[in-house]
């Protein structure tokens, strides 16, 4: 059913995690290249995608080594199995929200690796319904978890594949085998008023979502697909949408990042960016009482 009121909802990347020593994605990427090329070839980041830096790593170490994506996958999992948590993680699950997105694989948030996938669908490879349980929140693993070393979205095709599926939930409709879901999709059943809490999807239509410590790269098609189909349904003005989405980015970073932000901006997302981020700690504790407040 829908809800009468508007909850809050936290949507966390990785930079949180650079809070604490030795969580470095740099170091990690040194990391997997050296992982899986044994043919001397040096490997130049330079402006590359990550995805399609991904699939440059990988392809490189199948042609020369023959090892299947999986054993990629799980060289991942185990690095993120040994990151720490910190005094940050700590500080986001005290707040008073029932619903965390992540895109980060880690169990950081948690501070435990979670007993089960609570998802209404026991997903191998996507995360449209991916999510634990801890302290009465759902914390939703949107780009896969390392307990689940095939759903660790990395690559481009594997971010194709979880646009596809969440595309489908949204906007087309699905064809799981399954009665615990509604095979129509998400917008059709949203416009009626049933609303299931069923994926974090839907979290960008029902809930006010505040966006940081995430660099909203173009390479993130599943997120900005959401916000963009968002947008048309706001200007479609068929039902009107309440709920208010905010993208935190530091003071400093918002003149350098204007065409990200005037994208955000047309999309329906409102930017705050009156804090500076030299001091990263300080920076993400102002963001914090920002939100509190507005609690």
């Amino acid at each position: 059913m829908e809800k009468s009121s508007i909850d809050t909802t936290l949507f966390i990347g990785n930079d949180i995690n650079n809070l604490v020593p030795g969580n470095s994605w740099s170091n990690l990427l040194e990391e997997l290249k050296a992982f899986c090329c044994v043919d001397g070839k040096v490997i130049d980041n330079g402006n590359k995608p990550f995805p399609l830096l991904y699939e440059e790593i990988f392809l490189r170490s199948l042609r020369t080594r023959h090892q299947p994506e999986i054993n990629v996958k799980e060289f991942i999992s185990r690095k993120f199995l040994e990151l720490k948590s910190g005094a940050i993680h700590e500080r986001i699950m005290q707040m008073k929200v029932a619903n965390i997105i992540t895109t980060n694989y880690d169990f950081l948030l948690e501070g435990r690796i979670p007993k089960a996938n609570k998802g209404v669908i026991t997903e191998r490879l996507y995360s449209v319904f991916r999510h634990s349980i801890v302290k009465g929140k759902k914390v939703w693993h949107v780009h896969g978890d390392c307990r689940s070393p095939a759903s660790i979205n990395l690559g481009f095709e594997h971010y194709g594949g979880q646009l596809q599926q969440i595309r489908n939930y949204v906007a087309t409709g699905t064809n799981y085998e399954t009665q615990k879901l509604d095979q129509l999709p998400f917008i059709t059943r949203w416009a009626k008023g049933e609303i299931y809490g069923h994926s974090w999807t839907e979290l960008f239509f029902t809930d006010n979502i505040y966006i940081f410590g995430f660099s909203m790269d173009f390479v993130e098609t599943d997120i900005w697909w959401l916000l963009t189909f968002r947008a048309r349904q706001l200007l479609a003005l068929k039902k009107p949408i309440r709920n208010k989405i905010y993208y935190f980015v530091p003071t400093e970073w918002a003149g350098r990042s204007k065409e990200k932000l005037d994208l955000l901006e047309v999309n329906g997302v409102e930017v705050v960016s009156e804090y500076p981020g030299k001091d990263k700690a300080a920076y993400y504790e102002l963001v914090i009482a920002h939100i509190e407040k507005e609690l």
